[in-house]
């Protein structure tokens, strides 16, 4: 899946145009390239590899918050149904969430400190909610779901 990339801190735009400055880094939409294979999706979804397995985000969408009474609903994230490991040599570097295509959050992840999961409370209660969590070897990976 074709995205632009912001080659100073790895953020992917997934609208399809470089927006005006990173929402993570703030570069120049100068610092943007498009790169075909910018994010990565499983050959077939019916019948996943165990590689697809580790690096495809599993949301979970949570309607009632147990931290924020009103107007908020959770959404926790993990890494794969097989659980990707957390070593200094490879590990998820971070989860990036957008909504209706729009970056709201990027939570990084420490190897070895963190394991491979965040969760967002999100005040918005309807879209599309994509995320897309980056592995140091095996690149960027995709998922999305209905709010």
């Amino acid at each position: 899946m074709q995205g632009m990339v912001c080659k100073v801190c790895g953020f992917i735009s997934i609208d399809g145009a470089a927006p005006e400055k990173c929402p993570v880094c703030f570069s120049p939409a100068s610092a943007f390239e498009l790169k075909a294979e910018a994010i990565k999706v499983p050959v077939n979804v019916n019948n996943l590899t165990d590689l697809e397995k580790k690096h495809i985000p599993l949301i979970t969408v949570v309607k009632t918050c147990g931290l924020i009474a009103e107007g908020c609903q959770d959404v926790h994230v993990k890494m794969g149904a097989i659980q990707h490991p957390m070593l200094a040599e490879h590990s998820i570097q971070h989860i990036d969430f957008y909504i209706n295509k729009k970056f709201i959050s990027r939570v990084a992840l420490t190897p070895e400190s963190c394991n491979p999961a965040a969760a967002l409370h999100l005040k918005a209660k309807q879209g599309m909610l994509t995320v897309v969590a980056y592995c140091n070897l095996h690149g960027a990976w995709i998922q999305e779901t209905a709010l």
